[in-house]
């Protein structure tokens, strides 16, 4: 007669299914949240170094860009904000451009008094007048940097504050912080 011992059984089951945890007395859970930090890491670094070419090469485009500006003359017809295949810029221009790119809305600019199609900065589109002549800074296709040509440009009217950011400024000038920018 076999006796059968269930408590031995249970134990050698439990032992073999263990895996990691019976060999290096780790719990799954803690195994799970270090190979979740670790893919986290590996992400940021990647993220990182990204940035980093990303910056460079924009710096070395913008080098380029200061060096080619030209200060031109001009009367702005028409500005709007647009999508760049609606834009009517040429095909070759919109091949050129990085496919993350073309799904953005860009800001173009009708000049006169040969009508012209320019791209601008969102910095710069707030502050380029419309109907006046404007003495303008371009690279290319690119408009750098708007001067006026009698005067000064009209700055933009300060955008109206929603609801939060009053609240916050109310809240922060009652307990005697500086104001968030």
């Amino acid at each position: 007669m076999m006796i059968y011992d269930f408590k031995t059984e249970t134990e050698r089951k439990y032992k073999m299914n263990k895996g990691v945890y019976a060999l290096l007395g780790i719990k799954p859970g803690l195994i799970i949240l270090i190979v979740v930090l670790v893919v986290m890491i590996a992400i940021i670094i990647t993220l990182y170094v990204l940035g980093k070419k990303a910056q460079k090469k924009q710096a070395e485009q913008q080098e380029m860009m200061e060096a080619n500006k030209q200060t031109i003359s001009m009367l702005i017809i028409d500005k709007k904000r647009m999508k760049l295949k609606e834009s009517g810029l040429p095909q070759n221009v919109i091949e050129q451009v990085p496919k993350i790119m073309r799904g953005q809305k860009l800001h173009k600019v009708k000049v006169g008094p040969q009508i012209m199609n320019l791209i601008s900065d969102e910095k710069i589109f707030d502050a380029i007048p419309l109907k006046k002549e404007v003495k303008a800074s371009v690279s290319g296709m690119y408009i750098l940097s708007v001067r006026g040509l009698h005067g000064k440009v009209e700055a933009p009217a300060p955008k109206k504050k929603g609801f939060f950011k009053r609240a916050m400024e109310k809240a922060q000038e009652k307990a005697g912080a500086k104001p968030i920018k």
